[in-house]
């Protein structure tokens, strides 16, 4: 006792105020909360249709032409809006406001360019181009349902396009029947694919390619991912710019 009494005794108090003089003080780390799960699971089914002349033996997976993936594309500075490239040159050609339930011209978020490919190294290389955007994001919510644009074209049974590659984010559809980048050309990545469409698809190319998916306009095909979906266009091989209101955005 008579030591302590020289020393003086520490109050429960006074020991948590030590306690607290010594302790480090970290941020606090507030974990966010992941976003549901997506449903991409769509009803109504999908169809396919015989393909006019000889199959792609290429693999999809790998192949710049097919896969929007493989090829890529980066972000450019341009104006993102509506532009005016001319007249209307093509009355049927597929309208972009189809993609969306409502049929809205959705606001342009972000602008690309697809990369240029070499053949020498097989490999992406710069995304030069003659159009100031060659691939358009566009503004969705996440889960919204994405369609195929309208056109005025028939591929045979009221169908509009085929499908030439499905991964499971993106699309590649030819408004035609042959298996080759004859015409219009549409890539659309962003969206989470119907795994109905996927698997489809998957078949019939294991099958060697004699049929393929065939799609209406403005169906549906599967769900945005994010708050942004991104669509190019091309015509019998070249890029052309998404944003033009006399082709892709007629009336608007």
């Amino acid at each position: 006792m008579a030591l302590v009494a020289a020393f003086g005794s520490v109050s429960p108090l006074a020991a948590d105020e030590q306690a607290q003089d010594r302790r480090l003080y970290l941020p606090a780390v507030t974990a966010s909360k992941p976003p549901p799960p997506l449903d991409c699971n769509l009803p109504g089914g999908y169809s396919a249709l015989s393909v006019s002349g000889p199959p792609l033996t290429e693999d999809p997976e790998t192949n710049h032409n097919l896969n929007m993936g493989v090829r890529g594309y980066g972000e450019v500075d341009e104006t993102l809006d509506l532009v005016q490239l001319g007249p209307v040159h093509d009355s049927r050609a597929p309208q972009f406001a189809g993609m969306f339930g409502d049929l809205r011209t959705p606001a342009f978020t972000t602008a690309y360019r697809a990369y240029n490919w070499s053949e020498d190294c097989n490999c992406p290389v710069d995304n030069n181009s003659p159009w100031g955007v060659t691939v358009l994001g566009m503004g969705v919510q996440r889960g919204e349902t994405i369609y195929t644009p309208d056109s005025g074209y028939d591929i045979g049974g009221d169908y509009e396009y085929l499908v030439l590659y499905a991964g499971e984010s993106d699309l590649t559809l030819h408004i035609g029947r042959e298996d080759e980048f004859f015409g219009y050309v549409l890539h659309i990545d962003g969206v989470c694919t119907d795994p109905e469409l996927l698997a489809l698809y998957r078949q019939l190319h294991a099958g060697g390619r004699d049929q393929l998916p065939a799609l209406r306009g403005h169906q549906p095909f599967g769900v945005a991912l994010t708050e942004e979906v991104q669509i190019g266009i091309r015509d019998w091989g070249g890029f052309l710019d998404p944003r033009s209101r006399n082709d892709w955005w007629q009336g608007r």
